[in-house]
């Protein structure tokens, strides 16, 4: 009886230790909207990433659905409680909607992978006098 208490009390101690020792991202929002912006205007946005986890955080990779859309992340660990920001480009050459993503991966262990979008319109310019 007591290699059963024993061992149900470390597997309960181990279970709860792999719990709170991770990483955890979390993000101030997950889609941009630059409502409407000018052909050729400033398309760059960022995203607030934080580590709400215990261990660092490492984002390993961003990818954009396209290359019109640009992501810069941070390179460096994130620790405990703290945030980073990533940059994120879209190329307002073409006007039209605008519809994207980009997938960020990391290390966090609860959602390795998360997606944020960007959304808005290009608008052509008017014409100069």
């Amino acid at each position: 009886m007591k290699n059963l208490v024993l061992t149900i009390a470390l597997f309960l101690a181990a279970a709860f230790t792999m719990t709170v020792s991770a990483q955890e991202l979390s993000l101030d929002k997950e889609v941009h909207d630059y409502g409407n912006v000018a052909k050729g205007g400033d398309g760059s946005c960022y995203f607030t990433i934080t580590n709400t986890g215990t261990e660092p955080l490492t984002i390993t990779r961003a990818k954009g659905s396209c290359g019109c859309t640009v992501p810069d992340w941070p390179r460096e660990a994130i620790a405990p409680g703290e945030s980073a920001k990533m940059k994120v480009t879209y190329d307002t050459k073409r006007p039209g909607r605008i519809n994207k993503s980009v997938t960020i991966t990391s290390n966090a262990k609860a959602t390795p992978t998360k997606v944020v979008r960007i959304k808005g319109n290009v608008t052509v310019q008017a014409p100069a006098n």
